[in-house]
């Protein structure tokens, strides 16, 4: 479907084979709004990704449907809309963003996206609708997160949620470790960590995933939206197995990115039972993201989150030398994870909310 309303065109987005395709110019227009948006937000690059490396991420999916628009004004691609719909069965949840260049804000170009974003929401049976904003810091009134942790500025952003009849759910708080600083403080309280963590020990790979730990590390990852703290947010309980691992890994061996894995195993039963992720695009200089970190709830206790994220962290510095810091993203409220990531060094940068809204 294709809308035009005043120079304004909203066009479902090509998804093609590669980015040397004749259909792919949509794509790497996207990416280039994406990346410009985000360099808005922030002031910095770390948040961006080459075209070729986020492809993998578009194709299809057996575990969720992923519906995206470009969004073009007198032929000018300005931003881009879309919606990720789980497709377990039963579920009600979709995920959705919609991202402006500055230009191109105060036009009505993101409230006739949300229009499409919502009826698609609607015709695929969704009716609770989330999604996630930054709102860097600023003055003036402040919304307060309904779990008592954290605020956000009643910005621009924030007040089009709340135009939609959205509900501000959580705040995420956004940290970056220093690569490049001392490292004598991690070593330290690795050192720490392993002593308490009698019973278990440190395994590490990057994809494909071994055999041996295929299993182990589904189930990890099928806990991530059952065991991190959520606040009133809704997730459905995914469903994880060595394929779908097999899948994971695929969207970054298939596009240079490179994905490391650290994970404590119990030694009696041989059981992985908490795992950190650690990410870098082709540009081993770019700054690495820190992506799911877990503890098993029958685990917690012994100091393995601090051993994970530590010995990632000492192992990481090898590996990519020249990445200048991580970033990672931790619900405000999770303070047994932030005390962690506080102790190794991490220092908050910004914050975001996370928007709900059920649908009549």
């Amino acid at each position: 479907m294709t809308t035009t309303l005043s120079g304004l065109e909203i066009r479902p987005l090509a998804i093609p084979a590669s980015i040397d395709a004749d259909d792919a110019g949509d794509f790497i227009a996207m990416v280039r709004v994406r990346n410009a948006v985000y360099r808005e937000i922030t002031g910095n690059d770390d948040d961006g990704i080459a075209a070729d490396e986020l492809l993998p991420y578009y194709r299809p999916d057996p575990d969720e449907r992923r519906l995206v628009w470009v969004l073009a004004l007198d032929g000018d691609v300005v931003g881009r809309a879309g919606i990720d719909m789980p497709q377990h069965p039963g579920s009600k949840n979709a995920y959705w963003l919609i991202e402006l260049l500055r230009r191109a804000q105060g036009r009505g170009v993101g409230a006739r996206a949300y229009q499409l974003v919502e009826q698609a929401a609607r015709e695929h049976g969704r009716t609770v609708l989330q999604s996630w904003a930054e709102h860097p810091a600023a003055d003036g009134p402040q919304l307060d997160a309904p779990t008592g942790f954290g605020s956000i500025p009643e910005d621009r952003v924030a007040r089009f949620y709340l135009d939609r009849g959205y509900v501000l759910e959580q705040i995420e708080r956004k940290s970056a470790f220093d690569m490049r600083g001392d490292f004598a403080e991690v070593e330290r309280l690795a050192a720490d960590a392993e002593r308490a963590a009698a019973g278990y020990r440190v395994v590490q790979w990057s994809p494909p995933t071994p055999p041996e730990f295929a299993e182990g590390y589904a189930w990890m990852k099928s806990r991530m939206n059952t065991d991190a703290p959520s606040a009133n947010l809704e997730f459905d309980e995914e469903v994880w197995d060595a394929a779908r691992i097999a899948r994971h890994d695929a969207t970054y061996t298939d596009s240079g990115r490179l994905l490391f894995v650290t994970a404590a195993q119990h030694l009696e039963t041989g059981e992985l039972c908490a795992f950190n992720e650690l990410v870098i695009g082709k540009d081993r200089n770019e700054a690495s993201h820190q992506e799911d970190t877990l503890v098993l709830k029958e685990h917690r206790g012994h100091r393995l989150g601090m051993l994970v994220k530590c010995r990632g962290l000492q192992a990481w510095r090898d590996i990519a030398p020249g990445t200048p810091r991580v970033i990672t993203y931790n619900a405000e409220e999770n303070r047994p994870m932030l005390d962690i990531n506080e102790a190794i060094g991490f220092v908050p940068v910004s914050y975001l909310g996370a928007w709900k809204k059920v649908l009549s």
